[in-house]
């Protein structure tokens, strides 16, 4: 790593390609000529046009997004579009969620005020170590769609193969584990995700929906702002966009077009995650906490036998330069969150670093 910079294994805000911030750094002060820096011009200037525009037809590359789906920047994250899509697709007043962890049971309860929320299958019996059997649910005819979160960043589960919808909308939030391999984009109804994970910085989600899905019909109560049909007529500028957001982000795709794309991206992640995997396999002091067959490439939460333990890892890995290791408060323990941009460079001297203490412990 140059400049001095640490391996950082944080869940959100997390790493970023060193390429790219060398790029943002190059063109801090004047952007291609214009005299500003992309957080001081206008969005409605023709500069700014060209940057938006550019990110989301790189996008629909990298992605190869059908011509019938509307690319949404919007700000507030993920979280916002917890009650943004019972309040859009919730035409019969009637969903079906998976609870797979913290993240989709956020979820849940954000839906519960707009309509009926049926959750149809649940891990929690197992702390959201696993995904449950979704090959035959039980889904009402007149659900408007069905939800889940693709990667569930603190308890490190991610679906490997998606549910059985018995031909209903389904809805995803791939928050962080956007554009790490191949996606069939006409699976889905609705992608969304936060980019702070795996893309760009915090304050903005990409939403990638199905222009049917965009009604005009919504409740006369909704804000204006909270319905999909603004941000699509608008072309993600009704309102001041994250434009710095919408700009890195830009540069990531371009980035990742360079590398070879998203099936080159998901060899990398297959590779550098069984690093860590087989790490955690043969270790006798650490732990991996998520069924083998449901792990996840971008999030690997594991434990030690104590929390006591798992504190002095967190301080042994610190002071050998690697940051973020401590899990989510709600669960505790430990994570390592590898996402695009951590090199497997990374991941093998974490590992050599957990071997070291593990070696060494009470010696």
């Amino acid at each position: 790593m140059k400049y001095g910079r640490t391996y950082n294994f944080s869940a959100g805000p997390a790493t970023m390609p060193e390429p790219v911030l060398e790029e943002i750094r190059d063109e801090m002060m004047n952007y291609r000529g214009s005299g500003m820096c992309v957080m001081e011009m206008s969005h409605r200037s023709k500069v700014f046009q060209q940057i938006i525009d550019e990110a989301e037809a790189d996008l629909r590359e990298l992605m190869n997004i059908p011509d019938n789906y509307k690319v949404l920047f919007i700000q507030g994250g993920a979280t916002l579009q917890f009650a943004m899509i019972p309040m859009n697709l919730m035409k019969n007043g009637k969903a079906v969620y998976i609870e797979t962890g913290a993240w989709s049971k956020k979820a849940i309860a954000e839906a519960k005020k707009y309509g009926e929320v049926i959750v149809a299958a649940s891990s929690k019996d197992k702390n959201y170590s696993y995904i449950p059997d979704c090959s035959d649910l039980d889904i009402p005819e007149d659900t408007d769609y069905v939800y889940i979160c693709e990667n569930e960043t603190i308890h490190g589960v991610t679906w490997p193969k998606l549910p059985n919808t018995k031909g209903h909308v389904l809805v995803s939030d791939q928050s962080s584990m956007f554009l790490s391999k191949p996606c069939n984009v006409s699976d889905y109804g609705m992608i969304y995700g936060g980019v702070q994970k795996n893309i760009g910085p915090a304050g903005l989600a990409i939403v990638i929906i199905r222009e049917d899905l965009i009604r005009d019909d919504l409740d006369p109560k909704t804000p204006v702002y909270m319905s999909y049909k603004t941000h699509a007529d608008a072309g993600s500028l009704y309102n001041t966009p994250n434009c710095w957001a919408i700009y890195v982000c830009g540069k990531v795709f371009k980035y990742l077009k360079s590398i070879g794309g998203l099936a080159e991206m998901e060899k990398i992640n297959i590779d550098k995650a069984k690093v860590f995997y087989d790490f955690l396999d043969q270790s006798r002091m650490f732990v991996g906490t998520v069924r083998k067959e449901d792990r996840s490439l971008m999030n690997i939460p594991f434990v030690t036998e104590s929390k006591e333990l798992d504190a002095e890892v967190i301080a042994y890995t610190k002071s050998n330069g690697f940051e973020n290791l401590k899990g989510h408060k709600s669960v505790g323990g430990l994570r390592a969150s590898i996402y695009n941009a951590m090199p497997k460079e990374g991941v093998e001297a974490l590992v050599e670093c957990l071997k070291d203490f593990e070696a060494n412990h009470n010696k």
